[in-house]
């Protein structure tokens, strides 16, 4: 075991799949010579060179577009995007190329790419650079959209997203890459088809994900405290959606609390709602609660960005109300 950081897991992922296949390629906004925006790419350059880890022109649309033309040349790019709030002017790529080209060619062509992007609030950077838009993402058919949590996620799950045919999104929550923690010498690839259960419980279920899920599991120590043993569920893979995994974890404790940094209107959160709902319905002792985001864009200051988002003590007042 090593101590290590979030941030160290990613880049340690980046660097054993640049030095296993020569298809590997960094490339997106100051990942070079600046080291990454969040210092994740840090001494890439150096050990790479510059046509492996290549800093691109401000224009995510133009970046990402390439990154989908390398994977169907062959290559294995991964393409980073500083915010996901910058990926929206990516968007058309993502949509209507990455996400459609093996539909629309009869499955002749394939787009192995993985597009990284920082994700969440937290951190006092205002609107434009805090909002958690992979629920946005996680509605598209034709990509896999992942949120690793933990530093074996964020070590694990970049290199099965590599060896997958179709693209793949990972959202990275910018709260966490200070994560610091144990982690095994030999730590590699993980599944990125199923949820985890983080800590088990019997009388409600919470389900989370990404920079959420610490809170989360802050919250149900302090419910153990009270006598109320909750389960913490790390959806990890936001598409597909592991359902038998939530749907289990509901039927052995009756009720659940959906937390989620997305904005409470059509998120993630209410189709997890509905799922439990159309799969569970009879097994439920009290209606599903969510715990989302305030629906306004993020604010600038401290308190009121702390006052937007998901907190300790809103999820624990979620699961005492369930409780009655």
């Amino acid at each position: 075991m090593s101590r290590t950081t979030y941030r160290e897991a990613v880049r340690a992922a980046i660097r054993e799949a640049m030095q296993g296949d020569p298809r590997v390629f960094l490339m997106g906004e100051d990942v070079g010579a600046y080291g990454g925006c969040y210092a994740v790419s840090m001494g890439l350059l150096d050990e790479f060179g510059a046509d492996r880890v290549r800093d691109t022109p401000l224009s995510e649309s133009a970046f990402v577009g390439a990154g989908i033309g390398a994977a169907m040349g062959g290559q294995r790019p991964i393409v980073e995007i500083m915010t996901c709030n910058f990926s929206l002017l990516a968007l058309d790529q993502i949509m209507n190329n990455a996400a459609t080209i093996r539909h629309m060619s009869g499955g002749q062509l394939s787009i192995p790419v993985v597009i990284r992007m920082a994700t969440g609030a937290g951190r006092q950077l205002a609107a434009q650079h805090s909002h958690s838009l992979e629920g946005w993402y996680a509605h598209i058919p034709g990509i896999k959209v992942l949120a690793p949590a933990t530093l074996e996620d964020a070590r694990g799950m970049l290199p099965t997203a590599l060896e997958d045919p179709d693209p793949v999104l990972i959202f990275e929550h910018a709260g966490l890459y200070n994560l610091a923690g144990e982690l095994a010498d030999d730590a590699g690839a993980v599944p990125i088809d199923r949820a985890a259960v983080r800590r088990a419980g019997d009388r409600v279920t919470l389900v989370t994900y990404g920079g959420s899920l610490h809170k989360t599991l802050e919250a149900a120590e302090r419910l153990a405290g009270e006598g109320v043993e909750a389960e913490v569920i790390d959806l990890r893979t936001l598409r597909p959606l592991d359902d038998a995994t939530i749907m289990a974890s509901v039927r052995k404790t009756h009720r659940a609390v959906i937390v989620d940094e997305g904005w409470r209107s059509g998120s993630l959160a209410a189709e997890i709602v509905a799922r439990i709902m159309e799969q569970a319905l009879y097994e439920l002792d009290a209606p599903v609660a969510r715990v989302c985001s305030a629906e306004v864009p993020i604010p600038y200051a401290k308190h009121l960005e702390h006052a937007a988002l998901p907190q300790v003590e809103g999820i624990v007042a979620a699961v005492r109300a369930q409780l009655g």
